[in-house]
């Protein structure tokens, strides 16, 4: 059943004259003849009678009538909601992050944006896992990294984040601390798995280093936990630990050598998807990045 037909036949009944229907349609009366005949073979009865100077509805076509302009209103009105909802801070926002930067840093920053706009209704997927934005209830994505899928939305909120090389002050009591980046051979390096690859190529600049130690796990928690505890070094993203290094939890090495460039992105599957509370929590974001790490 298409729209188009139903607009048809209303406005043919209004006017009592297809012709008519059809020049306050921006169609030609033959295109309205037919949508006439698609709606009753559709229905399989006749809902007009038509002769050279008159056009009247059937019974069918007056009890029918009375669907159509139900329908083409309900349609017109959740036309307007939903233009209503895209001009306002309002309904549900779906929004996946990880793990990491999601519960030890994101999570009280999204409760005051949440009090800043009361309509929001707000779903969360906390996982290091990357997310199919088609497939998956997800509206949007808090990545880090450029999106491999070209087709994707990617906004930057912090450019000039990067990964850095850390470890607990009391590892490198015990084990000292690496001068150069091939010193982490020497190291238990605590290695981040994603899908089923792991990390154990750290950058620097133009050098991979391969490393190796005795943890490796798929949540990025895990891995600063570890560093914590004194396990290992860790090679995380500066956001990640930023905390961590402000209070002496954790203590950077090797920052004499070009560190791996981590830019955060918010990701949506078109730009459709920037609606007004996406926009709005963008560019909330961004801000608190600019005072949260250097």
């Amino acid at each position: 059943m298409r729209v188009d037909d139903l607009k048809v036949l209303t406005y043919a009944a209004e006017h009592g004259s297809l012709s008519a229907a059809a020049r306050e349609l921006a169609i030609t009366p033959a295109v309205a003849s037919v949508a006439i005949k698609r709606l009753e073979d559709a229905l399989g009865t006749r809902l007009l009678v038509r002769s050279t100077r008159s056009l009247r509805l059937t019974t069918a076509g007056a009890h029918y009538l009375v669907h159509a302009k139900a329908a083409l209103n309900a349609l017109n009105q959740g036309e307007k909601e939903l233009h209503r909802e895209r001009q306002e801070i309002a309904g549900e926002l779906s929004l996946a992050m990880p793990s990491d930067l999601g519960r030890n840093v994101l999570l009280g920053w999204l409760d005051t944006f949440m009090a800043q706009h009361p309509q929001l209704h707000l779903r969360l997927r906390v996982s290091d896992r990357v997310s199919d934005l088609f497939r998956q209830p997800v509206e949007i994505a808090l990545r880090y990294g450029v999106p491999e899928d070209s087709s994707l939305v990617a906004l930057p909120l912090k450019s000039d984040n990067y990964r850095v090389v850390c470890a607990s002050p009391d590892y490198i009591t015990r084990h000292g601390r690496p001068a150069y980046p091939d010193d982490l051979h020497k190291h238990n390096c605590l290695c981040f798995v994603l899908g089923e690859r792991v990390h154990n190529q750290w950058k620097f600049g133009s050098d991979n280093i391969n490393v190796k130690g005795n943890r490796v796990s798929d949540d990025a928690e895990c891995v600063r936990r570890w560093a914590l505890a004194g396990e290992g070094i860790a090679y995380k993203s500066r956001l990640d630990v930023e905390e961590d290094l402000r209070n002496g939890r954790l203590v950077t090495m090797l920052e004499d050598f070009p560190s791996e460039p981590t830019p955060l992105y918010l990701v949506c599957p078109h730009r459709l998807s920037l609606t007004p509370a996406v926009i709005a929590l963008k560019d909330f974001l961004i801000q608190q990045l600019k005072g949260y790490s250097r």
